[in-house]
């Protein structure tokens, strides 16, 4: 089987996680199949330097996120599994309750139903209740619930090294391996800035 995966943007913020894990999915030579929300567009564009026509061409094939007759939407259709970078409170609830109204959530339950792995990079802070509740409920179907916190062993000099780490994390969830990652090793190393 061709190695595909599905990759969500929506309209929470971080936009680049999606985008950073685009080009690295490249890397691990990973057929990619997008969908960004009509939010997800316009928070990529107020973000970023990138504008959508630019990412769209990062993907292999790129689905409108109102095509329920899209492959994605069938199980049929052989994927690795999906992850939604970054994943908006809104997208969570409806995939935690299979509310299926877009190609995101679809795409997301069909991954669930076929037992295949879904990474969502949950978006927000404060979390409240509801948030902790859906995000307890999809855990328990043995989603990934990677919120996109920044290590700070590994002492990041830029935003983009934080990126990096956080989507090096996230594609471990697919036995996706980045070696160029930097590790928790255990050492201590005391440096004075």
């Amino acid at each position: 089987m061709t190695k595909r995966m599905i990759v969500g943007i929506t309209g929470a913020s971080g936009s680049i996680l999606g985008i950073r894990m685009l080009e690295r999915l490249k890397s691990f030579d990973v057929e990619t199949h997008l969908i960004i929300s009509a939010w997800g567009a316009r928070t990529l564009e107020h973000e970023t330097t990138w504008t959508v026509e630019e990412v769209r061409r990062l993907a292999d094939a790129v689905h409108k996120p109102g095509d329920l007759g899209a492959t994605i939407s069938s199980g049929s259709f052989r994927t690795y599994g999906m992850a939604i970078a970054p994943c908006s409170m809104k997208t969570l609830a409806a995939i935690a309750h299979g509310y299926t109204e877009d190609l995101i959530a679809r795409a997301a339950d069909v991954v669930l139903k076929e037992r295949r792995r879904l990474v969502l990079l949950a978006r927000e802070s404060p979390l409240s209740e509801i948030h902790l509740e859906n995000m307890l409920r999809l855990a328990r179907m043995g989603v990934s619930i990677v919120p996109p916190v920044p290590a700070f062993y590994n002492r990041p000099k830029t935003l983009d090294e934080a990126v990096d780490h956080i989507v090096a994390r996230a594609l471990d969830q697919f036995d996706l391996v980045d070696d160029d990652a930097r590790r928790w090793d255990g050492n201590v190393t005391r440096q004075r800035p």
